[in-house]
């Protein structure tokens, strides 16, 4: 078996409020927020059945996402520096994935993984956590200052 091949790569950019956003299953769209929310504060990355959070420094603002769909683990993105790497597995009955915000709800741009029914490793980087909190604090709006690259590959049977 050679190296990992990206199968597919998308450029989002996802609203984020309360601090926080998730990726979650679009057939678990019902499930997104029931009563509200609450993050696990101070934790970057937290996995639930069928959804991802990502706590963000910033309260809300437009974030930039790359999401990459892989077929095996890809090696390390040394490309720039990263704040903070966490990773984990979700489980995607549809194959698509939605982009929530805490309270904002999802954006038109859905990331496809593929295979319905399948679990998928998930890595999260992020950059950009100083300059984000900074230009909220400061500005009250920031646009792509806090930077995401998601990485998702099959999890192997």
């Amino acid at each position: 078996m050679g190296e990992p091949e990206m199968l597919r790569e998308q450029e989002l950019q996802p609203e984020v409020d309360f601090y926080g956003m998730c990726l979650q299953d679009a057939e678990s769209a019902q499930l997104a927020y029931p009563g509200g929310r609450v993050m696990d504060e101070g934790v970057f990355v937290t996995a639930h059945p069928g959804r991802v959070d990502i706590e963000s420094a910033g309260h809300t603002h437009t974030a930039a996402m790359t999401a990459q769909v892989w077929d095996g683990e890809p090696p390390a993105d040394t490309g720039r520096v990263w704040d903070l790497r966490a990773d984990t597995v979700i489980h995607s009955g549809t194959g698509v994935l939605q982009v929530w915000a805490v309270a904002y709800g999802p954006i038109p741009d859905e990331i496809e993984l593929g295979d319905p029914g399948a679990d998928w490793h998930v890595r999260v980087y992020c950059t950009g956590r100083e300059d984000v909190a900074r230009i909220v604090e400061d500005e009250g709006i920031a646009e792509g200052a806090e930077q995401y690259l998601i990485q998702f590959w099959p999890c192997q049977a």
